[in-house]
């Protein structure tokens, strides 16, 4: 079975757990998820079934928009619920002033991740070394942040919302805005809306179509010749096709294909049968 979903992984739930269900409920054996939530987190998780997996790099999820409330003065190792050292009773800051600091947080942002973080270190995820407590060094990376909203703030939980690059790591912009603070805090709830296009909302599970997904221009205008190459992933040439990538969609399989500049054809992906 070939399928893309937009699903809503609930909270207290790891995505590994969720996927099991949804194999379970679908009956299928191949599945994968694209873009990972941490298991205090909950939202949008796009799922693939079969081949469809192999989707995952080509679809465009960015930018990804996420809910979340920051606790002030909580001090946790993972900069979330899970692994909390100390709560902190702290003054109640004008509001004006973590307006000022989210209005702040915009555009490329240099930072490092999070050591409870899937990044992997000589092959072995950070968050495996920093629950053994083994010293984690990531390296310096950057994220996008296209939109910060602020939402609320009610002592001592701040909410807002942030649309940001795949990779980003929200408890990093909640310990951003802590040390503007110059104090402890960490993300008590996470809600992913949306990544790229894609959304669901709880108890959904949403068929996609990919071809709506995909970023690259569909051609469908192809002679029964060059349906049968692709049908058998022949090498061929598109003389009058300009370099690029491209779909080629036909009625019960589709095609990722790159027109070099010699007009010869590179796969990218080859014969994705349709749902």
């Amino acid at each position: 079975m070939n399928a893309l979903l937009a699903t809503y992984k609930p909270v207290q739930i790891s995505c590994n757990h969720f996927l099991n269900r949804l194999k379970n409920a679908y009956q299928v054996k191949k599945a994968g998820f694209s873009g990972t939530l941490d298991p205090f987190a909950q939202g949008c998780l796009v799922v693939g079934f079969g081949n469809y997996t192999r989707l995952f790099p080509h679809i465009d999820k960015s930018p990804k928009t996420y809910k979340a409330t920051l606790w002030l003065g909580v001090k946790s190792l993972s900069l979330d619920m899970e692994n909390i050292v100390a709560i902190d009773r702290i003054e109640a800051f004008e509001e004006k002033r973590i307006k000022k600091i989210l209005s702040e947080l915009k555009g490329d942002i240099s930072y490092i991740p999070p050591s409870f973080s899937a990044k992997k270190i000589n092959g072995k995820r950070a968050y495996e070394l920093a629950r053994n407590g083994l010293e984690v060094k990531l390296k310096q990376t950057k994220m996008n942040i296209f939109k910060m909203d602020f939402i609320n703030y009610t002592h001592p939980y701040v909410s807002f919302q942030a649309s940001v690059s795949e990779g980003t790591y929200i408890r990093s912009i909640g310990e951003m805005i802590a040390k503007k603070l110059g104090i402890n805090a960490a993300l008590s709830s996470l809600s992913r809306l949306s990544e790229g296009k894609i959304a669901a909302r709880k108890g959904q599970e949403i068929m996609l179509d990919p071809l709506d997904l995909l970023p690259y221009p569909i051609i469908s205008n192809f002679s029964t010749k060059i349906k049968e190459d692709l049908r058998l992933g022949r090498k061929f040439y598109l003389p009058k096709q300009e370099s690029g990538v491209y779909v080629a969609n036909f009625e019960e399989f589709f095609s990722i294909i790159e027109v070099a500049e010699d007009k010869s054809i590179r796969y990218l992906l080859n014969r994705m049968n349709k749902c």
